[in-house]
């Protein structure tokens, strides 16, 4: 068992919830009559308590996209590529530790287009 698990799990390490963000804040908008749908934005805010700067990574089935890496005793929203969530999906999420060993992973998640994932990553 790694020390990231989501918070709808019951194996409690790494908290990864889902929050709906405010569509004014989370879409961008087209201008005129022709303009495309509002293109929800989906993210993942990372909060690394830990010391070990963690690389980021979305996993969807047995694809694994690089997020961007988050510092170690910071916070960071990282945009998830719309081409991973198209619809209501199950993701899970890779915090590698750089420097570290094994990459923890969180639980499988429902993500929605718009959503916000806070994935917390623990000291230690």
């Amino acid at each position: 068992m790694g020390p990231l698990s989501s918070s709808i799990g019951r194996r409690g390490f790494v908290t990864a919830a889902v929050a709906t963000l405010v569509a004014g804040a989370s879409a961008c908008y087209g201008k005129g009559k022709n303009a495309p749908e509002p293109v929800a934005r989906t993210t993942v805010r990372v909060v690394n308590q830990g010391f070990l700067d963690r690389n980021i990574y979305v996993v969807r089935g047995s694809e694994r996209v690089r997020l961007g890496t988050v510092s170690g005793n910071s916070t960071q929203v990282l945009t998830i590529p719309a081409s991973i969530v198209q619809s209501l999906m199950t993701l899970r999420f890779i915090a590698d530790p750089i420097g570290g060993r094994t990459p923890p992973a969180s639980e499988e998640i429902s993500v929605a287009p718009g959503d916000q994932v806070v994935l917390t990553i623990p000291p230690g």
